[in-house]
């Protein structure tokens, strides 16, 4: 039984400070992650700074409410990390005014993507609805009792950092990015087959030349991920098929990316359907084809892969 949470509103404060304080605690081990130094308690008055060409200690103090003992050990602290340096006024050499230094616009542009994240992940906790603060407290707690708050911060961080990948067409130059991030897949889940490995060394031949397609996810000019669309019969349905993403960069759903940016360009090119050769080891890859509508069918005698044990299709007309 949590005590606080059995003294109702007689408890808010207490509980309002063990939530910030968990908060703290949690945003501290999120910055650390990713190598920020950074305190969590120093956001509100480096965030003005950041938003301002210049600001003094006494507006700093109006806009906040804080105390002027709490502005001044805020201030010392950034200026301590050297996030901060002091300029003088040009109108009042006596008034001194505070701006972001080099090193503080170097670590804004880290912090952004972690404030953005934070910001969205603080809202979908606390979208629920409720009848009162106690209770809207509640779900929060219970929310934050459910999952570490840092966890989901830093993933939900990376996954945002990811948004950022390129879908580039194939050209000759990506043909060894295609044969190496697949080969390295199927030795890490089953092995190559003669099959792939014909497919794989000769792209060309097997894909592009018989009006197939091959993608790329393309971050900082470095290729992460690939995927194909292979003709196979005489009825105009393609495989989808020769996925790999870089270990690195696994669970950051490139895979998903890839996924959907071939559906889309199957629905764009008037494609009947998708075929998938798959193995039911793979629980989480089977679990996203059928989010995005695939459903099981027969596997045929002759199937092209040792390995498959379960072929999906998704049909679009």
């Amino acid at each position: 039984m949590d005590a606080l949470q059995g003294y109702g509103e007689l408890g808010l404060g207490s509980r309002l400070k063990r939530v910030s304080k968990y908060l703290m605690k949690e945003s501290q081990l999120v910055y650390n992650h990713f190598n920020i130094d950074f305190d969590p308690y120093l956001f509100p008055i480096f965030k003005i700074i950041s938003n301002k060409k210049g600001v003094t200690n006494s507006e700093l103090q109006s806009s906040l409410k804080f105390s002027q003992p709490a502005i001044t050990q805020s201030i010392n602290k950034l200026n301590d990390k050297g996030l901060i340096v002091y300029k003088n006024d040009k109108l009042d050499k006596r008034k001194k005014i505070i701006i972001l230094s080099s090193k503080g616009k170097e670590t804004l542009e880290k912090l952004k993507p972690i404030w953005k994240s934070i910001d969205e992940v603080i809202k979908d906790y606390t979208l629920e609805r409720s009848s009162s603060l106690i209770e809207h407290l509640n779900i929060l707690e219970a929310k934050l009792n459910t999952k570490s708050f840092s966890e989901t911060i830093i993933n939900n961080t990376k996954t945002e950092a990811i948004q950022d990948v390129d879908i580039v067409l194939f050209k000759a130059d990506y043909a060894k990015y295609f044969y190496e991030l697949n080969v390295e897949w199927l030795k890490t889940y089953f092995y190559v087959e003669p099959y792939d490995e014909e497919v794989l060394s000769h792209p060309e031949k097997y894909i592009i030349n018989k009006g197939g397609h091959i993608f790329f996810t393309r971050l900082n000019k470095q290729i992460v991920g690939t995927v194909a669309l292979m003709p196979i019969g005489d009825n105009g349905e393609f495989e989808l098929t020769k996925m790999g993403v870089s270990p690195k960069y696994r669970g950051e759903k490139i895979g998903q990316k890839l996924m959907r940016f071939c559906i889309d360009f199957a629905k764009k090119e008037n494609m009947p359907k998708l075929i998938i050769y798959s193995n039911r080891k793979l629980e989480n890859a089977i679990y996203i084809y059928r989010k995005y509508g695939f459903i099981e069918i027969p596997v045929e005698p002759n199937c092209p892969y040792k390995r498959c044990d379960i072929k999906m299709e998704l049909v679009f007309k």
